[in-house]
């Protein structure tokens, strides 16, 4: 899958074998995040260098360069990316370097979809990095109203008396902080000159 801007976690999944990948994708998909798959082990520290991600499941079993190593690879490049390792041959001494690696759960296989979803999740809220919905809804309409304000050239007041709105609620509305009525938002979009629809992005 090619990458893609969204305010959706965005997943890495490593695994040599392509049919675990698509199904990987296809359940995470569904619950809203950015999945972009990999089959080869050494091509995931270029993935990881380019792709924003939050979170990679790395199957620890692959031919080549294993799970372990190429989590070892992508921890010179980044620290702080939250790690799920997937294996269907659990030991005491892989678990223990994957831990020394800063790797924060385990999937075993086989395992079911709802183990999976459980697990995402459960990492991501751990890392502070799984919203509720409403909250993406409102950062998402900020980040549209911020770009397209910042493009026109408008500061918050020449918006605010554009759209006969605070400039303190519109810079709560850039935030992400607070929701505004259907019609403040109308008024805002008429003010960008987008329709309405627009305001909402890639939701």
């Amino acid at each position: 899958m090619t990458e893609r801007t969204s305010l959706a976690p965005h997943i890495l999944v490593v695994d040599d074998d392509v049919a675990i990948c698509e199904m990987l994708e296809t359940a995470l998909a569904r619950d809203g995040y950015v999945v972009v798959t990999e089959s080869d082990p050494t091509k995931v520290e270029e993935r990881v260098r380019t792709g924003h991600f939050q979170l990679l499941l790395l199957d620890v079993m692959m031919p080549g360069q294993d799970g372990v190593e190429t989590l070892r690879r992508v921890r010179e490049i980044d620290r702080s990316l939250a790690a799920v390792m997937i294996t269907g041959f659990p030991s005491v001494e892989t678990a223990v370097q994957a831990m020394q690696l800063d790797a924060l759960d385990y999937l075993r296989k086989p395992f079911t979809v709802e183990e999976l979803r459980a697990t995402v999740a459960r990492v991501l809220r751990k890392r502070g990095l799984l919203r509720a919905p409403e909250k993406q809804v409102l950062l998402a309409i900020g980040d549209v109203v911020r770009t397209r304000r910042q493009e026109l050239g408008y500061t918050l007041r020449d918006l605010g008396v554009r759209a006969d709105i605070s400039v303190s609620q519109l810079s709560q509305v850039e935030r992400g902080e607070v929701g505004a009525s259907v019609t403040a938002l109308y008024r805002v979009a008429v003010a960008l000159g987008i329709p309405m629809k627009d305001l909402f992005g890639d939701l």
